[in-house]
């Protein structure tokens, strides 16, 4: 495949490799992209699902609410009262049989002042027995209205009803990702439950009157959430809502369906919803899985008025939508970006040409120089780096040419010498030939060194692009950074080489050196290598002065740097700053308490590339540049060193710039 590679046109390679950088970039965008629209959309929905949950506990609360309105009012009566005080049962039965069939109760009964049960007006005929023990019932005999959602056992429902019995008995169901669970029918059921107290004149209560609704397979609350928060919404013939009531972890009211298109009663809740709501009591909104599909849902638990959890409340939207959704709209995207990415091959194509084309005049160019044609010229008309190639090209010819034709005519001239000097001749004529191609290539590499720290950049980039997606443990990890840290250094050997060999001019401004000194730590204290190190800080009172703020925050940075290394990030650096008004000078010691530094190292300190750090640690050249920047402000830079106790670097800024300023 490499040799495969090396074989193809410039031109070939030139496009594969920006195809290559352009594929790699779509895919980061698209993957970026995908979770981004997702993300919103599923975020979106997540939070309609919260107010949809909002709405299911109106609703729910709102028909509590209405069976205490009810039981309430009841109690109420004048005539209610009469006839508890003058014990007329009958009267008593056939108007609470009214009620509760008027108002759509499952049950309603009566009991006297201790709790014991008068009237049952679904079944008559079991009165006589204790209720005092039932929370509500207790509540009210000690004044004022109760309500609340309750579990029912079995033995109490079969006192009000045999068919209100078996409408709590059910099935538990196989479920996906629901919890393990003993149990395999649920033979108890959830009320709504209100109490009131009968009172007489004096406030005394002469009765307790209690009722409710059972929800096991009562569909009207959900139903009635889905119509008003959903609205019948369909998604490909599926309803997009759904609510749903649970006893403990079972569906006992929903619209739920199963695969059959029946109401999924009898299916429990995954094992995480459950953990989370019933274990420990707090809302779940979250993706789950509901009976057979994903949804977006929303949990909340139900309590009774005894504060314990018995119960799921739950309103949830079908996730399939905005999955839908958001493959749609990165479906498009994805054909937007192939037309681009061809858009951009075409100009790609006929942009190379632009360096292709002198390239290949130059190959047709030393082509005929190699058969003897010393006076071909390269026409190049460019002033970037190709057509100084070119010209440095064009005159190498020159001067092959000029040096051939002296060469002949020392030949006609000398020619009883010809055969001693044949040798010599053509050693010269080979170094000639050397000369001017190192001359020429150092030229090109002079054109071209500026350009080396764009591609260094580009690889730089991807490279933590690449290393980022691909898992911790994979074994390219390591090739990766090391091709991170290796660019990196590379990039910092030439941006340093640059700016010593061509160091910007500084930009004066008024500035607060302490400010500026204060800014260095404030980058560089975040690093782990600072972690255990103790700054301390002392600034007298300091003039202003006029400086470039930025190159003096880069000077103290590599000194705070310098410092924190020699140190191995355990230590102490203490900063200094006073004001020298007799030498004119604002000085500034940064002291640390490092290995020191070597004598024989201290009359090398700011030589370029000079380092004693290991191979691939440093460019030896912070310091230099530190010491160029200082040179330019008028200052100067002193080290005082001893060898294991440490080393204090002193910046001296002079003052008279603030007064020229003035």
């Amino acid at each position: 495949m490499t040799i495969r590679f090396k074989q193809l046109s410039l031109r070939t390679k030139l496009i594969l490799t920006f195809l290559v950088i352009i594929v790699i970039g779509g895919l980061l965008s698209l993957i970026v992209g995908y979770r981004l629209v997702k993300g919103t959309l599923i975020g979106q929905a997540q939070n309609k699902v919260t107010h949809d949950l909002s709405s299911a506990r109106l609703v729910f609360t709102e028909k509590l609410n209405d069976i205490r309105n009810i039981v309430s009012l009841t109690a109420a009566r004048e005539g209610i009262r009469e006839a508890v005080a003058g014990g007329r049962i009958d009267i008593l039965q056939k108007y609470l049989n009214r009620v509760r069939t008027q108002y759509g109760l499952d049950i309603l009964t009566l009991t006297d002042s201790r709790g014991k049960v008068l009237i049952r007006t679904r079944h008559p005929e079991a009165a006589g027995d204790d209720e005092s023990g039932d929370m509500l019932v207790r509540q009210a005999l000690s004044g004022g209205v109760h309500a609340g959602s309750q579990v029912v056992l079995r033995p109490e429902l079969l006192k009000e009803s045999r068919a209100l019995a078996d409408q709590a008995y059910m099935k538990i169901l196989p479920t996906p990702m629901a919890a393990a669970r003993p149990e395999t029918v649920e033979t108890s059921g959830m009320m709504l439950k209100a109490a009131a107290a009968v009172l007489a004149e004096d406030g005394r209560p002469l009765a307790v009157l209690y009722g409710g609704i059972l929800l096991n397979r009562n569909y009207e609350i959900v139903d009635k959430i889905k119509e008003l928060v959903f609205k019948g919404e369909k998604y490909k013939g599926v309803e997009i809502g759904t609510a749903t009531i649970f006893q403990n972890d079972l569906r006992i009211s929903t619209n739920v369906k199963n695969r059959n298109g029946e109401r999924a009663v009898g299916t429990r809740v995954s094992g995480e919803v459950r953990e989370a709501v019933l274990a420990k009591g707090q809302p779940w909104i979250a993706r789950a899985f509901v009976v057979n599909d994903w949804y977006i849902t929303a949990y909340e638990p139900i309590f009774d008025p005894e504060e314990t959890i018995i119960g799921i409340l739950y309103v949830g939207m079908l996730e399939k939508p905005y999955l839908d959704t958001t493959n749609r709209v990165m479906l498009a995207f994805c054909l937007l970006a192939g037309l681009f990415v061809l858009f951009l091959l075409v100009m790609l194509y006929f942009s190379t040409g632009r360096i292709i084309n002198p390239l290949q005049q130059m190959v047709v160019a030393t082509q005929e120089i190699a058969r003897g044609d010393l006076s071909h010229k390269v026409e190049v008309h460019s002033r970037d780096e190709i057509g100084r190639l070119a010209d440095s090209f064009n005159r190498m010819t020159d001067n092959l040419k000029a040096a051939n034709e002296k060469l002949v005519d020392w030949t006609r001239t000398l020619e009883k010498k010809v055969e001693e000097r044949t040798y010599e001749l053509r050693e010269m004529q080979a170094h000639l030939v050397r000369s001017e191609k190192l001359a020429s290539l150092g030229k090109l590499a002079a054109g071209i060194a500026h350009e080396i720290n764009n591609p260094l950049g580009g690889i730089l980039i991807y490279s933590h692009l690449i290393l980022e997606d691909i898992p911790k443990d994979s074994p390219q990890q390591e090739n990766l950074k090391k091709i991170v840290k290796e660019t990196t250094r590379c990039k910092d050997i030439v941006k340093g080489l640059l700016e010593f060999a061509r160091p910007k001019e500084p930009e004066m401004t008024l500035t607060d050196i302490a400010e500026v000194v204060k800014r260095a730590l404030d980058i560089v204290e975040r690093q782990a290598l600072f972690q255990n190190i103790i700054i301390r800080q002392d600034y007298a009172r300091l003039p202003k002065l006029v400086v470039d703020a930025g190159q003096l925050q880069q000077v103290f940075m590599n000194i705070i740097l310098n410092a924190a290394e020699a140190m191995a990030g355990c230590g102490t650096l203490t900063i200094r700053a006073a004001a020298d008004e007799a030498a004119g000078f604002v000085c500034l010691e940064f002291t640390d308490t490092g290995h020191g530094i070597k004598p024989e190292d201290m009359k090398r300190l700011f030589e370029p590339f000079f380092t004693t750090k290991e191979v691939g640690q440093g460019t030896g050249l912070g310091l230099a540049i530190s010491y160029s920047i200082v040179q330019k402000h008028g200052g100067n830079i002193q080290v005082r060193s001893e060898p294991g106790k440490g080393s204090t670097f002193t910046i001296l800024l002079p003052m008279k710039q603030e007064k020229a300023s003035e």
